[in-house]
Formats: C-alpha cells, sequence, structure tokens
C-alpha cells in the first residue's frame, strides 16, 4: 500500500515532505520546488491535500502548494501512487501553476 507520508524527490529535484495522512486521507507538508521564475530566492511552500484511502494500495491524491513566501502564485497537483514489482513507490503528477496578472486581459497567460 502506498503511504505518502514522508519525503519525495522528483526529476527536476524538487522535494515534499508530506506529515502523516490522517484517518480521513488528509494530510499537510512542505514543498522545496528546485526550479522557479520568481526574482525572489526560493524558500519552502506550505502544502495541503487530500488522499484517496484504497485497499489496493494505489491511490489517488491532490495537494496545493501556496508559494506566498516567494511569489504570487498557487500551484495545484493531482496524481496517483503506484507500488512497482520492487516494493518501489512511485508518484505519477501532473499540475496546473496560477500566477498573478494584473488584469482580467492577462487572464490569458496567468495558468500553465
Amino acid at each position: 500500500q502506498c503511504n505518502l507520508t514522508g519525503w519525495w524527490e522528483n526529476d527536476l529535484g524538487s522535494r515534499m515532505h508530506v506529515s502523516t495522512v490522517d484517518s480521513q486521507g488528509n494530510f499537510s507538508g512542505e514543498y522545496h520546488t528546485a526550479v522557479s521564475s520568481a526574482q525572489k530566492p526560493i524558500k519552502p511552500s506550505p502544502l495541503v491535500g487530500s488522499q484517496h484511502l484504497d485497499e489496493d494500495g494505489q491511490c489517488t491524491f491532490g495537494f496545493t502548494v501556496n508559494w506566498k513566501k516567494f511569489s504570487d502564485s498557487t500551484a495545484v497537483f493531482v496524481g496517483q501512487c503506484f507500488t512497482r514489482d520492487n516494493g518501489e513507490e512511485v508518484l505519477q503528477t501532473s499540475w496546473l501553476l496560477r500566477e498573478k496578472v494584473d488584469s482580467q486581459n492577462d487572464d490569458w497567460k496567468a495558468t500553465r
């Protein structure tokens, strides 16, 4: 069964720490991104999320990261946890990043 609790690292070197997942699947933690287009120095950012607890362990989950410490943006991640034949747990995710823009006319370039 996949357990999201602990440290995870992606291909770009970003790391996240998930605190204990409660009995309802809720969790929180910190995201330490290795990449940013912000002008300020990168700092660890809070995350909150929810995991769908499934009997077969291949659970889905989602979480939000608020980059408020160095950027005017928010990211949401959704994914699924897989356990490989060798027992290694892997998270497959997709994400959306919303950056603040100055006007509604610039809305077209705010989400990637």
